[in-house]
C-alpha cells in the first residue's frame, strides 16, 4: 500500500534512490559486455559477436534506451565486429541509435563494425560469439545446436 504525503517522498532520498538505480543499471551493461569480453580471451578486437535481440524488450520495435545499444557500445569500443539481428527493430533504426554521439564518437566507426541481417543464423554463422540481448520467445525456438555447429571454435 503506498502510503504518500508530501514529506513522505522526500525529494533527495527519492532522487538519492532513482540514482542508484541508474548506475547499478549501467554497470550491468557494461558488466555483460566485459563477460563477452573475458569469454574471449580478453580481447574481441576484429572478432564476429553476434546480437541477438535490439529492443528495449519483446514484442517491440521500440529501442529507447534498450541496453542492447550500450552493450553494443562497448563492443564496439573494443573492436568487436556486431552482426545484429532483431525481429521488429530495422536497420536504419539500428544503425541510428549506434551513430548517436552520446554512443558513438565517430559514427563512420558504426559503418565499418556493424551489419544488421534478417536472419538469426546468418547472425550467428561465423561468429566467435553471440549474445541473446531481449527475451523474443524466437530465441526459445532456435536450433543452438546449427548455432554452435556454424560458429568459430571455441565457441
Amino acid at each position: 500500500l503506498l502510503e504518500s504525503s508530501l514529506g513522505r517522498w522526500n525529494g533527495v532520498v527519492f532522487l538519492n534512490e532513482i540514482f542508484q538505480v541508474i548506475v547499478l543499471n549501467d554497470y550491468q551493461k557494461r558488466r555483460f559486455a566485459n563477460r563477452i569480453i573475458g569469454s574471449l580471451f580478453n580481447t574481441v578486437t576484429g572478432k564476429k559477436i553476434a546480437i541477438l535481440g535490439f529492443a528495449f524488450k519483446k514484442d517491440t520495435g521500440d529501442t529507447r534506451e534498450s541496453s542492447s545499444i550500450y552493450v553494443c557500445k562497448y563492443l564496439m569500443d573494443e573492436g568487436a565486429h556486431l552482426v545484429v539481428f532483431d525481429p521488429k527493430v530495422g536497420k536504419q533504426q539500428i544503425i541510428d541509435d549506434l551513430k548517436h554521439p552520446s554512443i558513438s564518437e565517430n559514427p563512420s566507426r558504426v559503418d565499418k563494425l556493424v551489419s544488421v541481417t534478417d536472419d538469426p543464423y546468418l547472425a550467428t554463422e561465423g561468429a566467435h560469439a553471440f549474445a541473446v540481448c531481449t527475451e523474443w520467445d524466437l530465441f526459445r525456438t532456435l536450433d543452438y545446436q546449427r548455432i554452435y555447429d556454424g560458429m568459430l571454435k571455441p565457441a
